[in-house]
């Protein structure tokens, strides 16, 4: 085995990596203007600024949403004089519950559609994202004060009751306010008779506080009294519970984290712009474990200049670590900078891997099979030394002989709900059983494709045991791989669990539940 300084295979760049460096000249990169203009603001950003910043506001930019949001969303709503906040989140409810759509995509099209922004944007914000988080408590609530199942209530008058409920239930609101602009709203689209119908559920829920209403329905078991209490599914809370294993007792930490609304996370991408000057461009604080991160209160991102410059993007701190462990793996034998990124979309991971690959010269190949995601992931990598395959990374075509190659499989994604407001009630344990045999298929391929003394970390955004440990231990028993101890490559991160594979957590890291494990092909 080659080794370097630290007694791994691990190329030049890895101290670089590991401690947020790699502003080399490598990879034809360099943007000498654009980082002496923001090395500028970032001085004088040191220079003034106050101790307090003042947080943006929560919101996503995305041009998908442009397109697919506002069509067909608050048919009423556009007429209506009736509180805009409140208008624009019964119009989310509603675009989530009638065409599955995603309430992060949908928000964002509908406040720039009427023009919302402010303390109103940030309002319109948390009661449609916490509506969609809280449905499992707010549905059982309402069907106690209706007298009847949900399934008997009309749609868009459900929406209504769920966006009343949540202000009742999960805001300082006052009541007053909560159920009459309820009101108002059934009324200006629906008439004055089921306006009475959500006058009087709303005040019957009004009636008890959440603590009594979890007394009253919450099931008697203590997972499941978790699951009701902070709004998951109990197979969820069940899972997580599993994953924890003989730490369960912080399921109630892990579910709360979970419901909590996650602060932003921006990634400065190496070699145009450090942790440090995008935390003081934007007024920003470091991130405590990756030496690219960012953290942000809240606002658009997308209107950040360094974002729009592509400098920096958003990116969850626990997606940097596992594009970091790839790169810090030992290898046996030279790192000859052939990397691969088998489940690239949407290209978050592949455009970290890529600005690393460029300090040495090397180049990363990133396999997507949606034609209209790997636009998005050649978007996200422009400029970078990444070539974007349009294949299933099951059959790709790729030549053998990789280097390095993460797989990042398409999971239940259970470990970013906290980001995902509607998805923990999308989900089902059937998924589960279906995402499996493509993890262990997208596994067994990568193994395929690399060399021997090369390493696989396998990674999902998900704790659930089958996605993660399950199809692991079924690689290093069918395919005679070497598992690393992937404690190893997360140097500074503590309670990642027992090991020999990591285990990220939203209540010990404040990072979404991603899981990492790293394989080497024995020579």
């Amino acid at each position: 085995m080659t080794q370097n300084r630290n007694g791994t295979g691990q190329s030049r760049a890895a101290e670089q990596r590991s401690r947020g460096g790699g502003q080399g000249e490598a990879g034809g990169r360099n943007r000498d203007e654009r980082r002496a203009a923001t090395g500028q603001r970032a001085t004088a950003g040191r220079a003034d600024r106050s101790a307090e910043q003042r947080p943006a506001r929560a919101t996503t930019k995305s041009k998908t949403a442009a397109s697919q949001g506002a069509p067909g969303v608050g048919r009423s709503a556009r007429h209506e004089n009736v509180d805009p906040p409140r208008s624009i989140a019964r119009d989310v409810l509603r675009a989530v519950r009638e065409r599955d759509a995603y309430a992060n995509l949908v928000l964002p099209a509908l406040l720039r559609d009427r023009g919302l922004s402010g303390r109103d944007a940030a309002l319109a914000t948390e009661l449609a994202y916490g509506a969609c988080r809280s449905l499992g408590l707010l549905d059982a609530v309402i069907a106690q004060g209706a007298g009847r199942p949900i399934e008997e209530i009309d749609g868009p008058l459900l929406d209504v009751l769920r966006l009343g409920a949540y202000q009742l239930l999960r805001t300082r609101i006052g009541a007053h306010a909560a159920v009459d602009t309820s009101v108002a709203l059934a009324r200006g689209e629906f008439g004055a008779g089921k306006a009475g119908f959500v006058n009087a559920v709303l005040r019957r829920a009004g009636e008890r506080t959440t603590e009594q209403w979890v007394e009253a329905l919450a099931p008697a078991d203590p997972v499941g009294r978790l699951a009701f209490e902070y709004a998951h599914p109990v197979w969820i809370a069940q899972a997580f519970a599993d994953a924890l294993g003989a730490r369960a007792g912080e399921l109630r930490e892990a579910l709360a984290a979970d419901d909590a609304r996650p602060l932003v996370h921006l990634v400065a991408r190496p070699g145009d712009i450090t942790a440090e000057e995008l935390a003081l461009v934007i007024g920003g604080e470091e991130g405590r474990w990756s030496p690219y991160a960012v953290y942000l209160e809240g606002g658009d991102p997308g209107k950040l200049e360094p974002v729009r410059e592509g400098m920096a993007a958003v990116q969850d701190e626990g997606s940097q670590l596992v594009a970091l462990a790839l790169t810090r793996a030992a290898l046996d034998g030279e790192d000859n900078g052939r990397w691969l990124d088998l489940c690239a979309g949407p290209g978050g991971k592949a455009a970290l891997l890529g600005a690393i690959a460029a300090i040495d010269g090397f180049r990363v190949d990133a396999v997507e099979p949606a034609e209209h995601r790997a636009e998005l992931v050649r978007k996200t990598v422009r400029d970078l030394p990444v070539d974007v395959h349009v294949a299933d990374g099951r059959a790709s075509g790729l030549t053998r002989g990789y280097d390095r190659i993460l797989v990042d499989a398409p999971c239940t994604g259970l470990g970013a709900l906290r980001r995902r407001p509607e998805a923990r009630w999308r989900r089902t344990p059937g998924d589960v059983r279906e995402l499996v045999v493509l993890q262990r298929e997208l596994l067994t391929a990568a193994w395929d494709l690399l060399r021997p003394g090369g390493v696989v970390v396998y990674s999902t955004c998900s704790p659930h045991l089958a996605e993660t440990v399950s199809i692991v231990a079924d690689g290093v028993r069918r395919l005679g791989a070497e598992q690393l101890d992937t404690r190893d490559l997360l140097p500074g991160v503590t309670d990642v669990g027992d090991g020999p594979a990591a285990q990220l957590w939203p209540h010990r890291h404040g990072t979404d539940a991603m899981f990492l494990a790293a394989l080497r092909k024995p020579r």
